[in-house]
């Protein structure tokens, strides 16, 4: 494997390894590109992997110090563990379900299409579905995602039979086992999914796509990429002509060092970007690097959430199989007739027993809460997720007294629903029951957002310099060799699970990056 000298002004650094930065990472260094990938946790293979809810969240979650504030219920269950994100190689690319949904055309047109929504800072993306069409095709194909490029899809189990029943009965069409960048059969020199149930916790039969095993090897393999784990990023430095030079890291001791950099990408997701951006400040960038719009960190995003579980008569085992094992589409569809602008989906969700005492009913008890423990075999799930309003006073900011292990400001996480976000949720709330009591569901239970969710925003990607923080290639407006390559590009969230289209942008932007470095432009 690669191994670059820190003074090597030459090479590309990326911070954080997840969907983009992995991708990313991978991709320049198959077109010849160095680059050294700097992962704040550590590096857990496929045989580490625990098929234990509790015992895998301990050992790859991202459980620094963070704050919450706002409305959102959140704050109040998990206060502070306001996002459920990984801090190890592959990001949460390991914990992902495997979802992968490309936005709807009108997605990328949010402002144009949904007009005034008050309080909501819609803006369109400065990218449209024809131009990334390519790159999705690329991204399905790189991913192996089922019914994509002759790909069959994953069987249905107990769980999904379930739901399609009741969305039949309601007239849904748009049922099925879903795009999964899960292998139905061997592909990529890895195996078929083996149904063994513990998705979130990694899996170990190396089925799922995560950068982990299936790109950061592949730039590795090119001995032009180091991934160096257990190297928090600690500020991205820069020269008195405002060009980003390195980025000062602490390693697994303590010990701090300084990478010098030709282009440095962030990819630390919605929480760590705008916060490593924010942390940077200087003289020169006192409001922090890359927000000259005062855009950083605003606009933050977690989708509509919200889960509903249903008790049947008889056993479904909802937990055997692909933890998403289904979907039903038809409300992903705008139709303001309902009530709220965008739209939905309702995807299969499996918890085991000890997820599911936690965040059924986050701090209820007694004797209604025990029923549903007792009646866990008979239970059936499902997670709504739809699109949420950016609003800028949704946003990351760095906490004024509270510091994290190396001294630095934590970030607080302050975001409260728009009308549109509960009204949607009321609506999902109401069709995933009609679901299961078309089928003769025992009881129905409403589960509210879990801290586990997609988060978005806070770095957004917009035509006008002074309207967001990266350009349509996820370059920064301000600083032309610096690049953020997540989720906190999204100008706007759809309705759909993100991670595709974080893969797609991340293929389209290292096509970029390399161009423009071969140009001599950065």
């Amino acid at each position: 494997m690669a191994t670059f000298d820190k003074n090597d002004d030459s090479v590309v650094v990326i911070v954080g390894s997840g969907a983009g930065g992995g991708t990313l990472g991978a991709e320049l260094a198959m077109k010849g590109v160095k680059t050294v990938i700097l992962e704040a946790g550590g590096r857990h293979e496929t045989e580490d992997f625990q098929n234990d809810e509790w015992g895998s969240f301990g050992q790859i979650s991202w459980l620094d110090k963070r704050t919450t504030s706002g409305s959102w219920r959140v704050a109040k269950d998990f206060s502070g563990l306001p996002a459920w994100i990984v801090k190890a190689v592959g990001g949460s690319t390991i914990h992902w379900a495997g979802a992968s949904l490309r936005f709807q055309s009108h997605e990328w047109k949010a402002a144009t299409t949904y007009g005034n929504v008050p309080g909501a800072n819609l803006l369109d993306w400065p990218i449209d579905a024809i131009e990334m069409d390519p790159w999705y095709a690329k991204a399905e194909d790189r991913m192996g995602v089922t019914r994509t490029n002759g790909i069959p899809g994953l069987p249905g189990n107990s769980n999904f039979k379930v739901l399609e029943a009741g969305a039949r009965k309601l007239g849904y069409n748009e049922v099925h086992t879903g795009r999964m960048a899960i292998n139905s059969e061997p592909r990529d020199d890895r195996s078929g999914c083996m149904q063994i149930g513990f998705c979130f916790q990694g899996c170990k039969s190396g089925a799922k796509w995560s950068t982990l095993i299936a790109e950061i090897p592949k730039g590795e393999a090119t001995g032009k990429l180091e991934v160096r784990p257990n190297c928090q990023v600690l500020q991205i430095q820069h020269n008195d002509q405002g060009k980003v030079t390195g980025v000062l890291y602490a390693d697994k001791d303590g010990n701090q060092h300084l990478q010098l950099a030709r282009v440095v990408c962030v990819a630390g997701n919605s929480i760590e970007s705008p916060r490593l951006l924010l942390n940077s400040a200087s003289s020169k960038f006192p409001d922090g690097l890359a927000n000259s719009s005062g855009q950083v960190g605003r606009n933050y995003m977690r989708h509509m959430t919200g889960s509903v579980y249903a008790v049947f008569d008889k056993p479904v085992h909802m937990y055997r199989g692909t933890t998403m094992a289904g979907i039903v589409q038809d409300e992903a569809r705008h139709d303001p007739s309902r009530g709220f602008v965008g739209g939905y989906e309702m995807e299969t969700l499996s918890l085991g027993l000890p997820f599911m005492a936690a965040f059924l009913d986050p701090g209820g008890w007694g004797k209604d809460f025990a029923w549903w423990m007792d009646n866990y075999e008979n239970m059936a799930g499902m997670w709504l997720v739809g699109e949420d309003m950016p609003q800028e006073t949704n946003r990351i900011t760095l906490h004024a007294t509270e510091k994290d292990q190396f001294g630095l400001p934590v970030p607080n996480v302050n975001f409260d629903d728009h009308a549109n976000d509960i009204a949607m949720r009321e609506h999902a709330f109401g069709r995933g029951e009609a679901i299961y009591n078309a089928v003769g569901a025992v009881k129905t239970f409403r589960t509210p957002p879990y801290p586990s969710t997609h988060n978005l925003g806070t770095n957004r990607m917009s035509e006008k310099a002074s309207d967001g923080v990266v350009n349509k290639h996820g370059q920064t407006h301000d600083i032309k060799n610096l690049f953020v390559s997540d989720g906190s590009q999204f100008t706007t969230g759809a309705a759909e699970n993100p991670t595709l289209t974080i893969v797609a942008l991340a293929l389209r932007q290292a096509d970029f990056i390399a161009g423009e470095m071969s140009k001599g432009n950065i």
